[in-house]
């Protein structure tokens, strides 16, 4: 998926706006990356559709490739970024992930997008990244980048849960970041993925937006109100992108290509984890605004609540 982190200005920068979009069920109040913030075409997803992983992820992908178009603005930042040695991951990815050198021969960073997060893994250190998308258009942006900084990237173009098997124990870094679960359809084929990925000493790192997050929005005055999201509600569809994420395309909204997405709870993504024989090793949750989008609520007000979460597993060692 075309996920984790768009290419645009440093975390350091309280306007950034890393990170790919989700479509809950806040048509009332709240904001969301991936829809309108006036509700704008958003609706349930049937129960067909709810359960056809490969036309989710089909619709997706033709999404991502429409919104890539706004990646492609934001090329010769990235290029200026990496060449510079910067990195787009926020501060807590930077901690959590840690000094690369010397001791991560390959990172895999799935669902990356225009590659902007996964060649801030080379600069903090690793000798090899990869990046894992099922989004041409975005791909080859990737490619475009790496050639453009002398990056050691390979950029594979694939649905995450076709993730090719040739890089199979191989990642001695598994990086997965802003916005990236929620347009998954099947969360234990995902982690058995994560789970074949990883080398027998290597770490999964993930870092995503809270599923709490959308049971609240700014109440206009700088505080929090309630919104009317169901926490355990199911996948929706959308058109169009909030503002404060991608915004407009050069398509009108209604014709752009509907997408689905879900608010997996944060039980659900660590029951899929552990089922896959991962081990956690630190789950945290955080009052970090991983896309800009609470913006109107005071700094003291977001400290109060967990917009988003991170993981770090490891293998379970095997048995003799």
């Amino acid at each position: 998926m075309a996920v984790d982190s768009l290419p645009m200005p440093e975390p350091s920068d309280p306007e950034a706006i890393p990170g790919t979009g989700i479509p809950p069920t806040l048509t009332d109040a709240g904001g969301d990356p991936g829809a309108r913030a006036d509700g704008h075409d958003v609706r349930p997803a049937t129960p067909a559709e709810a359960a056809d992983v490969h036309g989710w992820h089909a619709a997706n992908r033709a999404a991502w490739d429409q919104a890539a178009e706004r990646y492609e603005g934001w090329f010769q930042e990235a290029v200026d970024l990496i060449r510079r040695g910067g990195s787009n991951l926020f501060p807590v990815e930077q901690d959590l992930i840690g000094d690369l050198r010397g001791r991560c021969r390959r990172a895999i960073h799935l669902q990356c997008a225009g590659g902007r997060d996964t060649l801030s893994l080379w600069t903090q250190g690793a000798a090899e990244v990869v990046g894992v998308d099922f989004s041409p258009r975005m791909i080859e942006l990737a490619r475009q980048l790496a050639a453009a900084t002398g990056a050691p990237a390979r950029f594979i173009e694939a649905d995450v849960l076709d993730t090719p098997h040739e890089l199979d124990g191989t990642a001695d870094l598994l990086y997965t970041g802003r916005g990236a679960i929620i347009w998954l359809a099947d969360l234990d084929a995902w982690a058995a993925v994560l789970h074949r990925l990883l080398a027998p000493a290597g770490r999964l790192v993930i870092f995503d937006g809270h599923p709490a997050e959308w049971l609240f929005d700014g109440d206009g005055a700088g505080g929090w109100a309630m919104t009317s999201h169901d926490y355990f509600g199911g996948p929706e569809v959308s058109r169009g992108w909030a503002p404060e994420f991608i915004d407009r395309l050069s398509i009108p909204d209604p014709e752009q290509q509907p997408k689905l997405a879900r608010a997996w709870t944060l039980g659900e993504i660590l029951t899929a984890l552990v089922g896959s024989g991962l081990r956690l090793q630190r789950v945290a949750e955080h009052p970090v605004d991983w896309w800009a989008g609470h913006r109107d609520v005071r700094a003291d007000e977001r400290g109060r609540v967990p917009l988003s979460f991170s993981v770090v597993a490891t293998r379970e060692p095997e048995r003799p």
